[in-house]
């Protein structure tokens, strides 16, 4: 029989999501985090940047909420902005008290840089390894609670759910995979809590760890839970290109510290893009990089941080100048060849300002979340500050539910085999594979009608082939994984083709126009399908 694990709290993910939950909800109970691989591999520990939050007397908060706004084009949601933007301090703070070891300037104040979007310097950040430095502190925080329990190498399956007679589903646990036994357990709490991070891998080229498959989202669609805006997929305007990089990023704080994108010859390019030039938003600056690069022929643009103060350049960005070192690129003397990549989903699983979902005892917050903050397009560094908020919000809320009295006896259909699957493994990554060069080339950075057609047609196919390997074999971490893939990319290519217009991320040369018919969320929830 498949075992029963029983705690008050459950969380799949260990970002700085769900570690922040995590920590706030084990004064009130037991947790369990759940996470695919080692604690430390998460979208977090890649994070270069930092967070934005207001610290600054030439700053403010209604300038934090214009700059967060502009960037979302239309699609944020005002409220949920000013809450998380008026929460920043009290953030930055409880990192603090953490252990989180934030850069400071001679004076001994947190050192405020600038990114592209933001009006003003208030990016809170440790050198160019923000994420990494949370994970640590928070990580530490975590192993010295005796309340939480940490399983690594155990993937999420699906969400246990059952419908009460009104008609609305409750979420009762979680069925989790342990790669290294080979063995199905069943979490079951008060609440579950999706902390599962992004997309990223459904795509060729990503700055996400190789774990950013869109399980959650998965998982909370097949539940029927609402997922919204998954069509608006952020790429990194500046990855490092150079042969076996794994899409490396150039944070935008280098732009923001005064780093130049330039072509080959060394001209630049962006002011014919936008007032902001190299520091204009995103989705303005990736589109550009692109078109460049069709224009010029070339596989690449550049970014210049040679005329920098070389040891003021390399005390900032010690990551990725030993980075690019490695790869033979000295940025003190050498522009650095930069191109777009897959970094961000902003949509997601639908979610209140608690990080509750539409399914009951069901929340979700970090990447996986769509809360209403980044609308359109993601403001840089907002997504650090939007995870500890929902978080905090949802452990707020979730320690005043009763017990769930929910019982459950796992029948023996319930148990799958440890006998290891009869099909090649190949065949698994051929299709990974497909879906990745689907999306890369018909749902990427410009899309057309045509070419997104194509692209449902394909991944439908490769979808239902992951689903057949997934029901008729035995368990297994990469049957499990590839069908939370397949589902994510469709998902994503379906809300792709339900919006007809271009806004923000989602640029559609059939429809150039933004419309503003279509200036509203987009939803799609398993019981109402637009697409069949």
């Amino acid at each position: 029989m498949a075992m029963i694990n029983k705690y008050d709290f459950i969380v799949i993910g260990s970002g700085i999501a769900g570690l922040t939950f995590a920590l706030k909800v084990a004064k009130h109970g037991t947790v369990a985090i759940v996470t695919k691989k080692e604690d430390r591999e998460s979208n977090t520990n890649y994070a270069q940047g930092g967070i934005a939050s207001v610290l600054s007397n030439t700053d403010s908060i209604d300038s934090h909420i214009s700059d967060t706004l502009i960037a979302g084009a239309g699609l944020c949601h005002e409220d949920a902005v000013r809450m998380m933007v008026m929460e920043g301090k009290s953030c930055i703070d409880e990192l603090i008290k953490f252990g989180v070891e934030f850069s400071k300037n001679e004076a001994g104040a947190l050192e405020l840089g600038m990114e592209g979007g933001h009006s003003q310097n208030r990016i809170i950040h440790a050198k160019d390894f923000t994420g990494k430095e949370i994970e640590r502190a928070l990580i530490k925080a975590t192993k010295e609670n005796k309340s939480i329990t940490v399983f690594e190498n155990h993937i999420a399956i699906d969400l246990l759910v059952s419908e009460e007679t009104a008609g609305e589903k409750t979420c009762d646990g979680v069925w989790v995979f342990n790669s290294k036994t080979e063995t199905k357990k069943l979490f079951t709490g008060k609440c579950v809590m999706l902390c599962s991070g992004g997309v990223g891998n459904v795509f060729q080229h990503t700055t996400n760890p190789a774990i950013a498959t869109g399980d959650g989202i998965a998982m909370a669609y097949r539940a029927g839970a609402k997922v919204a805006n998954m069509e608006f997929v952020q790429f990194h305007p500046t990855s490092l290109y150079a042969p076996d990089a794994n899409s490396f990023l150039i944070s935008e704080a280098l732009r923001g510290f005064g780093g130049v994108l330039k072509l080959k010859d060394g001209s630049t390019f962006m002011e014919k893009y936008h007032p902001l030039k190299s520091l204009a938003p995103r989705d303005i600056v990736a589109r550009a990089i692109e078109k460049e690069m069709k224009l010029n022929n070339e596989p690449c643009v550049y970014l210049d941080a040679t005329h920098l103060v070389s040891e003021k350049l390399k005390q900032e960005f010690p990551n990725i100048y030993n980075q690019c070192l490695k790869f033979g690129i000295d940025i003190t003397k050498e522009m650095i060849p930069v191109v777009p990549a897959a970094h961000y989903m902003c949509g997601g699983i639908v979610t209140d300002k608690n990080a509750h979902t539409s399914i009951r005892r069901l929340y979700a917050s970090g990447e996986c979340a769509c809360t209403g903050v980044h609308g359109a397009n993601r403001l840089a560094s907002n997504s650090l500050l939007e995870a500890v908020v929902y978080s905090r919000n949802a452990a707020a809320d979730v320690v005043l539910l009763e017990d769930n009295l929910f019982a459950f006896t796992p029948s023996i259909e319930d148990e799958h085999s440890k006998t290891k699957s009869n099909f090649n493994l190949s065949k698994l990554s051929i299709i990974k594979s497909s879906i990745q060069k689907t999306m890369t080339q018909y749902v990427g950075i410009v899309r057309n009608n045509i070419g997104l057609q194509t692209a449902l047609e394909k991944i439908s196919v490769l979808k239902n082939e992951a689903e057949e390997i997934f029901k008729n074999n035995p368990l297994s971490y990469e049957t499990i994984e590839l069908r939370h893939f397949a589902l994510t990319a469709k998902l994503i290519v379906e809300f792709a083709i339900q919006r007809k217009e271009s806004r923000g991320l989602h640029y559609n040369i059939d429809y150039p126009e933004t419309m503003e018919s279509w200036k509203h969320d987009s939803v799609i929830e398993i019981q109402k399908r637009i697409i069949e």
